[in-house]
């Protein structure tokens, strides 16, 4: 069995979402998301993308119901002992079979939370699964109950993301020591990746965004490489994953000298990440941090240019992407708490004059201010 945390880890985990259950009054927990299964049990798998839930009762019994290949990889990542199959054919009715192992853990008429803000509970399956209970349970969404525990990281999981934060900053030399003239993107794509996967890193729960030329202004990955001219930019956000746990990182990175709006950009994103940082403390809000990113943005003029969030919370994350709740954005009234990884990204895209400038840290919420896992220079970047 491979399991990344010891057994009373897990235990204090299910006992703190016990108690969250009690006091919502809820029976019992049907989770959808592959990050609470993690979380709760080590479950460590990408078959989320077909139906499969896991039970957590009132009682503390935990059973799976999952995919035949599925199971092998329960019984070695994860501490589950009841694992149930459900069978695939044409006709198969999952949601059915759900809620048949719940009726045999006594959750008949009982109150069961749901995480129904998951990828892995698609709108479709959605209503087959309140077809199947209607009558049976009263079930309520409970998708960001787990999601709040996580927010907060415990010792033993920051042990983790100290090491992406490594991760991270080996594929950013790796990166500053590949650009130039001439360079083909996927060089620096397969430097960066190769660093984290010779650190022991793992994949990431989203491609690396990489854009040189006019693309540099992209916010995502999109397919299609292109080599570097002798004066160009390029914009790379990463991060490192270690254990499933991320720590991100951006920078545009100019090649040849910078124009003057190169200059411009950067000057402002750069005090706007360090009051970013200047905010990132307990009892301060995601809006709070959101609100010193624009009041810089936009004293320097840049309200067209920046975005309406500017970064999120990180952890144990699977597929489709990296970013965990709170984000940043305006008025968001979620408590920063000690025991938080967030990234801050400050992303300026000047399309008028095919500018862009982006800078961006991970940090770790201590109990009086801020430590960056990702600590690096906060100067332009220039090959």
């Amino acid at each position: 069995m491979t399991l990344h945390f010891t057994q009373p880890e897990f235990e204090r985990r299910k006992g703190r979402l016990l108690v969250e259950m009690a006091e919502r009054k809820l029976d019992g927990l049907l989770m959808f998301q592959q990050e609470s299964m993690y979380w709760l049990t080590g479950y460590d798998t990408f078959g989320f993308c077909f139906f499969q839930s896991l039970w957590l009762g009132a009682d503390g019994r935990l059973a799976l119901l999952t995919r035949s290949a599925d199971l092998r990889q329960a019984q070695h990542t994860s501490l589950i002992e009841d694992i149930r199959i459900w069978t695939d054919r044409a006709d198969a009715t999952p949601q059915q079979q759900l809620r048949d192992m719940v009726a045999g853990l006594g959750g008949s008429g009982a109150r069961i939370g749901v995480e129904y803000e998951s990828y892995g509970l698609t709108a479709a399956a959605g209503k087959k699964l309140d077809a199947a209970f209607e009558g049976f349970a009263t079930l309520e969404d409970a998708s960001r109950l787990v999601d709040r525990l996580r927010a907060v990281k415990s010792p033993a999981e920051i042990i983790y993301v100290r090491q992406a934060g490594k991760l991270a900053l080996s594929a950013r030399e790796a990166a500053i020591a590949t650009v130039g003239p001439d360079v083909d993107e996927g060089e620096v794509l397969a430097a960066m990746q190769g660093a984290i996967f010779q650190g022991g890193g793992d994949y990431p729960a989203n491609e690396f965004i990489i854009g040189s030329g006019a693309d540099a202004l992209l916010c995502r990955y999109k397919s299609g490489r292109r080599k570097l001219d002798g004066e160009d930019q390029i914009t790379l956000e990463w991060a490192g994953a270690y254990r499933r746990y991320h720590a991100a990182m951006m920078e545009t990175v100019i090649v040849g000298p910078p124009r003057d709006r190169h200059l411009e950009l950067f000057a402002a994103a750069k005090q706007a990440l360090e009051a970013c940082a200047h905010a990132m403390i307990p009892g301060k809000t995601a809006g709070d941090v959101f609100a010193a990113h624009a009041h810089v943005m936009d004293g320097h003029g840049l309200s067209a240019h920046r975005l309406a969030a500017c970064g999120y919370s990180l952890g144990a994350k699977f597929t489709p992407s990296w970013m965990d709740p709170p984000m940043f954005y305006e008025a968001n009234p979620w408590v920063l708490e000690p025991g938080m990884v967030l990234f801050a990204h400050m992303i300026l895209m000047d399309s008028e004059t095919e500018t862009a400038m982006c800078l961006g840290r991970t940090f770790l919420i201590g109990v009086n201010g801020n430590e960056c896992l990702t600590e690096a220079p906060l100067d332009l970047i220039v090959n």
